[in-house]
């Protein structure tokens, strides 16, 4: 699968190269990736970017400055190499990263081209095209511990993607201001699930 570049907000960057948005501006201010400004969005990131990203906060971090400005290098002058020396006992898996990376790039656009926001519809909150479903609260209803399967049996118009793509697309558009109550939208609930306290400790965490 060919990655297509194009610029990322730090809350992007964050969803993709899975860290927090705090650390990617850490990252910006410390020059760990280089400093750019978009007249929309502010501070903006390349794939290149995510790149050092995801190895500084991966195995950049036990390295010393000058031993990460060398890997660092060196990725830059081998753009194709799959494996780079970090130093003599340090191999590091720089394929595996971009992959990992265009992957969560990829759910990216498929989540945008998946989620609208229609004037009229939950007061125009973002929602799974030609469905009435809040992607925010799906994300949140996962976060909380809810499973894939019990969302999707939930909310028929879902597939288990769906509820993935609702993670990624959340996290890169965080929501401004207080949560909204699904009352707020004007959506009602239809039926509600229990789940005793001893189900719910025995369940596996990650799950």
């Amino acid at each position: 699968m060919a990655q297509m570049s194009r610029a990322y907000t730090p809350a992007e960057a964050a969803a993709v190269s899975e860290i927090a948005v705090k650390s990617v501006h850490n990252a910006i201010d410390k020059r760990i990736i280089a400093r750019r400004r978009s007249e929309e969005e502010g501070r903006a990131l390349s794939d290149d970017d995510l790149l050092r990203l995801k190895l500084w906060y991966g195995v950049g971090s036990i390295l010393s400055a000058e031993r990460r400005q060398r890997l660092f290098d060196t990725i830059d002058q081998n753009p194709d190499a799959d494996t780079v020396r970090a130093d003599d006992y340090l191999i590091v898996d720089v394929a595996r990263a971009r992959e990992q990376l265009a992957a969560r790039a990829e759910a990216l656009r498929e989540a945008e081209r998946a989620i609208e926001s229609v004037k009229g519809v939950l007061g125009g909150e973002p929602v799974f095209n030609k469905t009435r479903v809040p992607v925010r609260t799906i994300a949140a209803m996962k976060a909380q511990g809810a499973t894939t399967e019990e969302i999707v049996e939930g909310y028929p118009a879902l597939t288990a993607r769906m509820v993935e793509l609702a993670e990624i697309w959340t996290a890169a558009h965080p929501a401004r201001g207080r949560p909204r109550k699904l009352s707020d939208l004007g959506a009602t609930v239809k039926s509600s699930k229990r789940l005793s306290l001893s189900k719910a400790a025995n369940r596996p965490s990650g799950s």
